[in-house]
């Protein structure tokens, strides 16, 4: 299955062409399920960045609705196997979240063009997470023994006390 999309140029002359996101090998984390989400997520963006403008927003919300479970799967991970809920890893994504659920008011409002530039934006941070925080916890999950297709921890008592505050990776600045 290809995960790229045609380019996308926008109705309004001021846009410039808008190129898809590339499914490269530095997207994947060493954990299949979290790969195959992210896989998904890729796709979903350049779905948006391939339809028209005034078509994005059934889209988008089918995105949005992706992504909230997205994060909320890789968050009961991190509390499965460790990490305390307040940690750096589901800060970003609250701050994602947060931002993706104001666009649709200003799409709406008549901001026509902010579904597409949030993909833009979404794409040019993708990369970065997932190779920082998101391979980070992949790499962790594999330390403790956690199956992320059953959610299982092969030995429960490798997890002492729900402590860890990082993101998942070796630098919470990503």
């Amino acid at each position: 299955m290809s995960h790229t999309a045609p380019a996308h140029t926008s109705d309004t002359p001021a846009t410039q062409a808008t190129q898809a996101m590339a499914w490269t090998p530095s997207l994947n984390t060493g954990d299949a399920r979290m790969d195959e989400t992210h896989q998904e997520f890729v796709d979903m963006i350049n779905q948006i960045l391939a339809t028209p403008e005034e078509a994005q927003l059934p889209i988008y919300k089918a995105f949005l609705n992706h992504t909230v479970e997205h994060f909320a799967q890789e968050e009961r991970w991190m509390l499965a196997t460790g990490f305390s809920a307040d940690n750096c890893h589901a800060e970003h994504h609250a701050t994602i979240l947060e931002t993706m659920r104001v666009v649709e008011a200003h799409y709406l409002d008549t901001d026509k063009q902010i579904i597409t530039r949030l993909a833009e934006a979404l794409a040019e941070w993708f990369p970065g997470h997932a190779a920082s925080m998101d391979a980070g916890l992949a790499a962790h999950l594999k330390s403790v023994g956690f199956d992320s297709v059953t959610e299982t921890l092969a030995d429960p008592s490798v997890i002492q006390n729900v402590t860890m505050s990082g993101c998942g990776s070796v630098s919470c600045s990503s």
